[in-house]
């Protein structure tokens, strides 16, 4: 009989209509892991006050996106995308599984064990290593396997910055945004915006700025093109990360930029932070400033990058030698 392996595609997850919106922001906010809010008694009381009040902003943004996220339905033809390109490899079942909306670990990992798997592969779609993301679906992922008395052995892909295939697809898409600005002529600052981070996190010796920074090397290798790193998506009274993606088009503005194609580095698929943040606020704002914004698409299943999980996974099994990432 051919061994089966279960092939866990990590992601947040999203709302995918109104009434989800704020179970979601509870689910998100009860999490330890990214924000401490007071004592560990006090964090689902908090979380739920939290949950309550945002929720009416957060479903008018969610609303212009058509009424929730599209995270899921592209994590699923991800998935379905990868399980494609490894059936010459073996027989890999490859499932999403969202932290904080459907579908949850527990679920998926019921109905891997019933399809007779033997072994699990994780493989967080955030390139770059968290404990807010990749360290938190991990930790839960344990956790759920252990509960449910399945004790599948697991291999973790912590983070891959510098996948071969994940860099070229990124480059690509780089160079086909420049190229929106014409033959050339014109100058463009290419500015990397990565989710934010508290502050605390890195001082704490997490690895998620450094990670980032070596795949913005290996872009502008390729590219050879610079560019600039800042953070979005910030909420709560702690020290985020700096620059803000805000506080980065006011400077550029003020010396005298006028063209920008920002690059969503953290994100690989597209949902709110992407098609909302960057191509309706930021790109609003840089108008404002009088300069012109336009952004990189996501990778999403282009087939390139399928390619790069692929490599992961395939390294991940032992089935080839290892890569540079």
């Amino acid at each position: 009989m051919d061994k089966k392996t279960g092939v866990l595609l990590l992601n947040m997850g999203g709302p995918e209509k109104q009434a989800d919106v704020r179970p979601f922001l509870y689910n998100l906010f009860s999490d330890r892991q990214i924000i401490r809010l007071g004592p560990a008694l006090l964090q689902k009381p908090l979380a739920a006050l939290i949950a309550l009040r945002r929720a009416p902003k957060s479903r008018a943004n969610y609303q212009k996106l058509g009424g929730g996220s599209p995270i899921t339905a592209i994590t699923v033809r991800q998935a379905a995308a990868l399980e494609k390109v490894l059936a010459a490899d073996g027989h890999f079942l490859v499932r999403p599984v969202m932290r904080y909306w459907y579908p949850f670990a527990k679920t998926v990992l019921r109905e891997l064990a019933a399809a007779g798997v033997s072994e699990l592969i994780a493989l967080p779609l955030y390139p770059h290593y968290c404990r807010a993301t990749s360290g938190s679906s991990f930790a839960d992922l344990r956790n759920q396997n252990r509960q449910l008395g399945l004790h599948l052995p697991l291999r973790e892909i912590r983070s891959w910055p510098i996948e071969p295939d994940y860099i070229a697809s990124l480059a690509a898409r780089i160079q086909e945004g420049l190229a929106l600005f014409g033959n050339g002529s014109e100058t463009v600052q290419v500015v990397y915006s990565a989710h934010s981070l508290p502050k605390q996190f890195i001082d704490e010796g997490d690895p998620y700025v450094d990670e980032l920074c070596l795949t913005i090397a290996a872009l502008e290798q390729q590219t050879g093109k610079t560019g600039k790193l800042c953070f979005q998506s910030r909420s709560g009274p702690v020290v985020w990360l700096q620059p803000s993606t805000e506080d980065m088009l006011i400077q550029l503005a003020a010396e005298g930029c006028k063209n920008i194609l920002m690059v969503p580095i953290a994100f690989v698929s597209d949902h709110i932070e992407t098609l909302y943040e960057i191509d309706m606020l930021y790109k609003e704002l840089a108008q404002k400033l009088g300069m012109r914004l336009e952004s990189t698409r996501g990778l999403n299943d282009e087939p390139q990058f399928i390619s790069g999980l692929r490599n992961l996974v395939l390294k991940a099994g032992g089935l080839v030698s290892a890569c540079s990432c």
